[in-house]
């Protein structure tokens, strides 16, 4: 009996595991679910009212984002296509986009106006409600998890976008990412529930760009119906992505709705996206350092970096402690782009993703480099290249591009004795008011397809830290001597070209809000 016993006692135990394994599911679950509130002023049309936003974790069935078909089922239907075009004298390696639309019928394009309102998307985030459901978003220093985010913003404008062009359903891909912006720090990231907010605020015949804001808000769980309901003072991020649609067969050019301004400010924001595209595209022809030399001021920089790599070469005792080589910066990482992460077309990997891999290794790079933990200031215009498909293998790699200090001694001070102009303190922006350095690093990424030996640039994307001058002054003593500011000094002429284009972006990103303020805003 008392075998029997010990069996029933073990039993007993596991059975109680079990329950409270099954109960910690289901808290798990209705956090999930509870999560993925959506707000949407689209009750006027029902065909938009099925396009709901869910955040990455939780995304369900009824979400333009949502896949529809295993992964099984798409690999399959691919390998067929490959076999019949083998057998055809077709191209057994072509990556089709999509597995939807060639098991569906093809929507019949009719173009419609829509107002920002049509595709108004709003998703909150309940970091102060839910601590589990924040626990996703938290990095091991406490903050917010910067890429997690990304992922969610690219998937809110991809619903933003679907919600567009319906009743239409063309491929919408992510072409760039024009520029994520951090306002103001968010230290206390369960002291508020974030909001997600977002609409298209410009279109053209076949692209759109889509504006959104991440907000804070006292209220668990508010209700955001419209653009008017998110105060300014809330907005800790904004985000500008251009997506642009393709013909579901033919992969071309696709027609989308057009965006009718209805008010001024309105007006004022398509316009200001319009300028921003037209010189974006004119600015890559006229001076793009692969096209045209240096200006004259830029080659005064780099014949003074040449002078100061001669300087420690001759004499190593003169090279400040602060002072690291580019090519020491140098972090790379390689990975097998798996299923988990594709997109709703089956095949490609899922933008959002990319953005978080990318991010992250930028971050550790900033942070090795500083030895501190650095604050995310913004990502700069970025172009995805070509897309990567499920399957191939990514290849990138991060290095510091440029290093500029701010100080509170005025624009002159030079602590890395570079000659090289510092930026002074700006009350009325939080992300320079503090002295301290501004790391920007540069990450490329190559998609390397297993099936032949072709590797294909996907794109570079740039991101900018700050680490503050007190911020860690034990390691800044060993490695800055006390100067509290840290510099990158490239070596060979592509490193300086790297440089010169880092010094370009820094210089843009503090333009940013006078660029957007290029018209006349409306009062």
């Amino acid at each position: 009996m008392s075998v029997i016993s010990h069996r029933l006692t073990a039993l007993s135990r596991s059975t109680v595991r079990i329950a409270q394994l099954g109960s910690s599911l289901k808290r798990y679950n209705s956090s999930l679910t509870s999560a993925a509130k959506v707000n949407d002023d689209s009750s006027n049309n029902g065909e938009l009212n099925t396009h709901l936003f869910q955040p990455v974790a939780s995304q369900g069935f009824k979400s333009p984002m949502a896949r529809t078909t295993t992964w099984l089922d798409a690999y399959r239907a691919r390998e067929q296509v490959k076999e019949n075009a083998a057998k055809h004298g077709g191209d057994p390696n072509a990556q089709p986009l999509s597995f939807k639309y060639s098991v569906c019928n093809e929507k019949t394009p009719v173009i419609h106006d829509r107002t920002r309102d049509d595709s108004f998307t709003s998703v909150v985030l309940p970091f102060k409600s839910d601590e589990w459901f924040m626990d996703a978003y938290i990095n091991s220093y406490g903050r917010l998890r910067i890429g997690q985010i990304f992922q969610d913003l690219d998937s809110l404008a991809g619903v933003i976008a679907y919600k567009h062009c319906a009743p239409s359903e063309p491929i919408l891909v992510t072409a760039s990412v024009d520029r994520i912006y951090m306002l103001k720090r968010l230290d206390n990231i369960n002291a508020a529930d974030v909001v997600l907010s977002g609409n298209v605020t410009y279109t053209g015949r076949s692209s759109m760009e889509i504006t959104i804001k991440a907000s804070t808000s006292s209220v668990q769980r508010p209700d955001i119906t419209k653009e008017s309901d998110i105060k300014n003072e809330d907005i800790f991020l904004t985000a500008n992505f251009t997506f642009v649609a393709r013909h579901p067969v033919t992969q071309r050019s696709y027609a989308i709705n057009h965006l009718i301004c209805r008010n001024e400010a309105e007006e004022f924001d398509f316009k200001r996206a319009e300028r921003f595209n037209a010189a974006k595209k004119e600015e890559s022809k006229k001076t793009a350092l692969s096209l045209v030399p240096p200006s004259g001021e830029e080659s005064s920089i780099v014949h003074n970096l040449w002078l100061k790599n001669c300087e420690f070469r001759e004499n190593p005792e003169s090279r400040p402690g602060h002072i690291t080589d580019m090519a020491d910066t140098l972090i790379r990482s390689t990975m097998i782009m798996q299923p988990q992460y594709r997109n709703r077309h089956s095949y490609m990997i899922f933008g959002g993703y990319l953005l978080r891999q990318t991010f992250e290794l930028a971050y550790a790079c900033a942070a090795a480099f500083s030895n501190a933990v650095p604050r995310f200031v913004s990502l700069d215009s970025t172009t995805f290249k070509s897309p990567v498909p499920v399957g191939c293998v990514l290849y990138l790699s991060a290095s510091v591009a440029y290093t500029e200090h701010i100080s509170s001694d005025g624009p002159n001070i030079t602590p890395d004795n570079l000659n090289i102009k510092t930026t002074p303190i700006m009350e009325t922006n939080e992300q320079y008011s503090n002295p301290g350095t501004l790391i920007q690093v540069c990450v490329d990424s190559r998609s390397h397809h297993i099936d032949d030996t072709s590797n294909h640039n996907t794109g570079s994307f740039t991101y900018t830290f700050f680490v503050a001058k007190d911020s860690s002054a034990h390691e800044f003593s060993a490695k800055s001597q006390g100067s509290g500011y840290l510099s990158v000094l490239p070596q060979s002429y592509s490193e300086m070209m790297k440089y010169l284009e880092g010094r370009r972006r820094a210089l843009e990103t503090k333009d940013y809000f006078t660029y957007k303020k290029g018209i006349n805003a409306p009062n």
